[in-house]
């Protein structure tokens, strides 16, 4: 909108620089953060339960950018956005925004501390939930790391800002995701029991990863104790159909239980 762009003119030139628009903040004073904060764990994930109408998790400083700038972002290009982004997403679940490669990258390439940025973006955004991507077993490396460096790294995770941990294993190996489900809430964070997604639970000729194999799963991470279940879709292959038959079978088992669709839109089908 070119009525919303400042300009101005030297030497025959002109440059034009966008105004960011105006953002409202939330209705909720404190955001829905205020809420974790004062209900616990337990209490969001009966709030979230309870919330009519659609939450979303925002994504930009985290699996956006590693999937489509290869993790780049620096710190210092997030925490000129980050005003904007507490009043933007103050009424939003969560904002996903360490984790995953986010740690690796800072340190090998960009030369950051990825501590630091957790902490200086928590202090520029206090109402929005942080969420973070936990490799179960291997934290946020490519290894299984020991129990007692695993539950070191989520009780400082916590101290430094996290919120949510988004708890997976790439093979949905479970003992791999108890100890990281395990050593998020004896750091006191709110965990999603996370199954990725393949096959198709819509195709009853694919037995492997079917319907069954899925709430099987999802049974075990309740089991362990989890606020919430996590479909994770990383490769974009939910259909409408699989969707709207996995969801509403986990929502017939898990009545209570909030449940959290991330899908990628390789296919063209996530919106």
């Amino acid at each position: 909108d070119l009525t919303k762009m400042s300009k101005t003119v030297g030497r025959g030139l002109a440059t034009v620089a966008p105004v960011p628009p105006a953002v409202r903040a939330a209705a909720t004073p404190g955001g829905l953060r205020k809420i974790l904060q004062e209900r616990g764990p337990a209490g969001y994930a009966q709030y979230v339960r309870e919330h009519k109408g659609l939450l979303l998790m925002d994504t930009t400083w985290r699996d956006a950018h590693q999937s489509l700038l290869a993790t780049r972002m620096r710190t210092e290009d997030l925490l000129n956005c980050a005003d904007l982004t507490n009043a933007a997403l103050s009424n939003a679940y969560s904002l996903e925004m360490w984790g995953g490669a986010t740690f690796d990258v800072c340190m090998r390439f960009l030369h950051e501390c990825p501590w630091d940025r957790l902490e200086k973006l928590r202090a520029a955004v206090p109402d929005v939930p942080f969420q973070m991507l936990l490799r179960g077993a291997n934290a946020v490396g490519y290894t299984s790391y020991p129990d007692n460096v695993v539950y070191k790294f989520c009780e400082q995770a916590v101290k430094s800002g996290i919120d949510i941990f988004r708890v997976f294993d790439s093979l949905n190996y479970v003992d791999n995701l108890k100890l990281g489900v395990d050593a998020v809430l004896a750091a006191g964070g709110f965990v999603e029991g996370t199954m990725s997604y393949t096959g198709d639970v819509g195709d009853p000729t694919r037995t492997k990863y079917s319907l069954d194999y899925y709430l099987d799963l999802a049974q075990q991470l309740v089991d362990m104790g989890v606020h919430a279940l996590a479909i994770k879709d990383m490769a974009g292959l939910l259909t409408p159909r699989a969707v709207t038959l996995l969801v509403t079978a986990l929502r017939e088992q898990h009545p209570d239980v909030p449940i959290h669709v991330h899908t990628h839109d390789t296919a063209g089908l996530g919106v």
